[in-house]
């Protein structure tokens, strides 16, 4: 019997007792390739030897100093290091324990950035429908799932929303790409104007869309049209990256290749790698500024803020994808790995959408190619190519709802940064196998899924 609450209640996971590389292992001996970096967390793979060392001596130093009495060097270096590796004056570092706070901590931040001007109306974050910002209640609210929302809804602030950038679902039949982005621009442009940007914080967003759709890239100048119209109205521009960024899409930063700089955005995942709890958000120098020249604070803080050795793995990672030059590594893995999945699934006719950047890819599940039509949410096809996965000796994250929070099943694949071409194989080997089992599986109803 275990005492410890598991994600489900009804069957306790494998116990993992070690992990090496992109391997994880059981206490039953069993073996698992990671094909999704846990959550697209772990960057570096397990057991990496220059973040265990910089964690040993982080915690022979200083284990821990509350941030109200003091910093430490640990944190300092790696703000200095994610502040001269970010584009323009993102030069600001607020260092938190994970996505979720690092998210509610940009909210209350933009929040403070107009009060301390005086404009204490403006009380309005805009997202977008079939996001995921997080787990917490700030960050939840923002979000756009509506599973992962329903249960709390009465606990939540009204979001206004606007329709997610998802061209393979969303774009009209005899809709050019440029059309459907200009659609979708207009439409953040009227939500913005019924607000009232007077009322507007800010237009909250993922770069690449992670877990609730998966791996969606934005289309050709969608975020330079964002970026114009929050400048247009004088709202701030806070994107997510907690899934996409740090080296996961092959930049630094996944907005880096859209041409534009947000005024904060939110980091956590690959930041520490899996190592340590951590999270971050980077602001412009103009919000920092209105701060230090008013109150002269962030209203906001946590226990274990800017934890000294949370910050000492988050730096070592950083230095070793620098070092090793792992973002070119994820841009040439990432190319190798999606020719392999279209090789493999391209003609399959359940695989509607093969998508995605560097190392953040994912499939996307149909009944039926032609007409994109999903499974029926009932069968629960995510849940069972999870189990048949796991039966494959492979760890992938599948998720269910990814149209609209109930329709809709995709695969999201994250391996880590130093995973080999053969590593890359035997992953979609595998997943072709495991994809084949599960769709036997829903062919047969009397079968249901573990969830």
């Amino acid at each position: 019997m275990s005492f410890l609450m598991h994600r489900t209640l009804r069957r306790p996971p494998p116990v993992a007792v070690s992990a090496s590389g992109i391997t994880i292992r059981d206490q039953q001996g069993r073996s698992y390739l990671d094909a999704s970096g846990g959550a697209a967390v772990s960057s570096l793979g397990h057991g990496h030897p220059d973040v265990l060392a910089a964690m040993h001596a982080q915690t022979d130093q200083l284990s821990y100093a509350h941030t109200s009495f003091f910093t430490c060097r640990a944190a300092e270096e790696l703000a200095q290091r994610l502040a001269s590796d970010a584009p323009g004056d993102l030069d600001h570092v607020y260092l938190v324990s994970g996505g979720s706070e690092a998210m509610e901590a940009a909210l209350k931040l933009g929040r403070q950035y107009y009060v301390e001007a005086g404009q204490g109306e403006r009380c309005v974050l805009i997202a977008r429908r079939q996001s995921y910002h997080g787990n917490t209640l700030g960050a939840l609210a923002i979000g756009g799932n509506a599973w992962r929302r329903r249960p709390f809804e009465p606990l939540l602030m009204t979001v206004p929303r606007v329709a997610p950038c998802f061209e393979y679902r969303e774009r009209g039949e005899g809709q050019s790409s440029a059309d459907y982005t200009a659609a979708l621009l207009a439409e953040l442009e009227a939500c913005i104007i019924a607000q009232g940007p007077q009322k507007v914080i800010g237009f909250v967003a993922e770069t690449v869309v992670g877990a609730t759709a998966g791996a969606v890239p934005p289309t050709a100048g969608y975020f330079r049209g964002v970026r114009k119209l929050c400048d247009q109205y004088g709202i701030l521009l806070i994107l997510d990256e907690v899934m996409c960024g740090m080296g996961r899409t092959g930049t630094r930063y996944a907005f880096e290749q859209e041409g534009v700089l947000p005024d904060l955005v939110v980091l956590g995942k690959g930041l520490g790698a899996g190592y340590q709890p951590i999270g971050a958000v980077l602001a412009r120098a103009h919000v920092a500024q209105r701060l230090r020249d008013g109150s002269g604070a962030f209203q906001h803080g946590h226990t274990y803020m800017g934890h000294p050795v949370a910050a000492a793995a988050a730096l070592a990672v950083q230095k070793v994808i620098q070092r090793d030059n792992l973002l070119g590594t994820v841009t040439t893995r990432g190319a190798s790995f999606r020719r392999m999945l279209r090789n493999a699934f391209s003609d399959h006719p359940h695989v509607g959408d093969i998508r995605g950047r560097g190392l953040l890819l994912a499939l996307e599940l149909v009944q039926e190619r032609a007409s994109k039509t999903p499974f029926d949410p009932a069968l629960a096809l995510h849940a069972i190519v999870k189990e048949t996965a796991l039966a494959c000796g492979l760890l992938v994250y599948p998720m269910g709802g990814t149209i609209d929070g109930q329709h809709g099943d995709h695969i999201l694949l994250a391996p880590p940064f130093i995973v080999s071409d053969a590593e890359l194989a035997e992953i979609t080997g595998r997943l072709a196998d495991a994809l084949k089992a599960a769709l036997t599986r829903v062919a047969k109803p009397n079968v249901p899924a573990r969830r």
